[in-house]
């Protein structure tokens, strides 16, 4: 009878030379962690451990030797994942702020079985989210890769760096995961939102306007003489030549040419006030998208936009801009207002404005104050500028104050805080009425709404020869 111990295992057939081994799996230098899954079975087993402890203490053995199980399980559940092939990010160079920004990442395995796969990203808190990202990796139905998106909502201007990326994928168990991260030097550069811009309301509304977008003379309005027309029915009586009409016993109506070349400024305050959030937007933001979505139905219109920002002193003064093809122009003028915690110094900022203004100009004073004192400056250097300018002063409603007005009080604190809210709505409005008594134009509305009623307020202006 042979005994297997006895065999030469060097003078063996070659199928025998050694022993039969599992094939394991191919664990690279990867840090190998347990799951969520795996920390929920150690404390399901918990219980168990500390009863065998009360009921068995000699079998105390069995609770190490369960844990050192475990880890082997962890391990080799790791090691069936796979390795990593390759693993890219893909980041866009641009976008604009409060639209989604898809972020997304790719991963390739090499062998394998894996029941998840999640990615994760650090970025600049413009970004929004904290500066922070995880989302699941699907796989493709057709392809042999992982693919998923993060859709990032921007809420600040700026250039937003991506610094770091994981990745993170387990085994067929769930028990055991595997995990890769890399530097990245990435960055994106968040404009101002131009999406009232293309839309399809405002480009229809280009398409089959008149002003701007022919090169003729077009009559019925402005100031400068065109020709005589006999006067009709719904004609404006101001336009009645009574001196023609006189000569000719029938009365005829001056046919002005329409007013273009207008000098357009649009005045940004970037102080505290406006740097404040309403609906997850700082108003200043709010206001760019506004007034950009203005400067280009005027650039349409054939008027000359500007834009001018300030905090404590004056930020940006861009030259008058009079084609739509240099738009980009205040884009990026738009794009380089900073955000200030300090009161804005409207006493330098408006006199500097003055001083560089040569021609009577239409001004949009994007603004904001939360009392009576500190408008008072504003409302001081508003009566200066109103003496050689048409001014046009533009606020974003407070959501928050109606809010807190209309609350029904149920209690002494909720009641406090509606005669509070009450009354700043109260002051606001003084304020307010003070800027029209004074030859101001005043737009106070929700910001969903300032796009649109100021471009209705700039033809309103524009029809009426108020600039020139």
């Amino acid at each position: 009878m042979w005994k297997p111990w006895s065999l030469n295992w060097s003078k063996a057939p070659r199928h025998l030379a050694k022993p039969m081994r599992l094939p394991l799996p191919n664990l690279p230098n990867l840090p190998i962690v347990p799951t969520e899954r795996a920390a929920w079975v150690v404390a399901c087993f918990a219980p168990i451990a500390l009863l065998i402890a009360a009921v068995a203490p000699r079998a105390w053995i069995a609770a190490p030797a369960a844990v050192v199980a475990l880890l082997l399980v962890i391990v080799l559940d790791a090691g069936l994942a796979g390795n990593a092939r390759n693993w890219d990010i893909r980041v866009p160079a641009d976008t604009e702020v409060g639209q989604p920004t898809a972020l997304s990442m790719l991963a390739e395995f090499a062998g394998g079985m894996r029941s998840r796969v999640e990615g994760a990203l650090e970025f600049d808190p413009r970004l929004g989210n904290g500066g922070r990202a995880s989302f699941a990796l699907p796989k493709h139905s057709q392809h042999d890769y992982y693919n998923g998106t993060y859709n990032a909502e921007p809420e600040r201007r700026g250039t937003a760096q991506v610094p770091r990326a994981w990745l993170r994928w387990t085994g067929p168990l769930g028990l055991g995961a595997r995990q890769a991260n890399r530097e990245l030097d990435e960055q994106v550069r968040i404009w101002p939102d131009l999406s009232p811009v293309r839309s399809k309301e405002l480009q229809t509304f280009l398409r089959d306007a008149q002003t701007g977008l022919i090169a003729r003379r077009i009559r019925g309005e402005g100031t400068q003489f065109e020709a005589l027309s006999e006067y009709e029915p719904g004609m404006d009586r101001r336009r009645i030549d009574w001196k023609a009409s006189a000569r000719h016993t029938k009365l005829y109506a001056r046919e002005n040419e329409s007013e273009r070349n207008n000098q357009i400024v649009f005045a940004f305050d970037c102080g505290q006030a406006m740097c404040e959030p309403v609906d997850g937007m700082p108003r200043i933001d709010r206001a760019v998208s506004a007034a950009l979505t203005a400067s280009y139905v005027a650039l349409k219109s054939g008027d000359r936009v500007s834009l001018f920002g300030f905090d404590q002193r004056p930020q940006v003064m861009t030259p008058f801009v009079g084609d739509a093809r240099a738009f980009h122009r205040l884009q990026s003028a738009a794009a380089s207002l900073d955000y200030t915690s300090t009161e804005p110094n409207f006493t330098l900022a408006l006199a500097t404005l003055t001083a560089k203004l040569q021609r009577r100009s239409l001004i949009v004073l994007f603004s904001d104050f939360t009392d009576p004192t500190a408008a008072e400056l504003m409302i001081e250097s508003i009566g200066r500028l109103v003496e050689r300018h048409l001014v046009l002063f533009v606020t974003i409603a407070d959501s928050e104050l109606e809010e807190f007005i209309a609350e029904e009080p149920t209690d002494v604190a909720v009641l406090a805080r509606s005669v509070t809210a009450d009354t700043l709505a109260h002051q606001r409005e003084v304020v307010l009425q003070r800027l029209r008594r004074m030859g101001v134009d005043v737009i106070e509305a929700p910001w969903d709404q300032i796009g649109y009623q100021l471009i209705d307020r700039y033809f309103i202006i524009k029809s009426s020869e108020a600039i020139g």
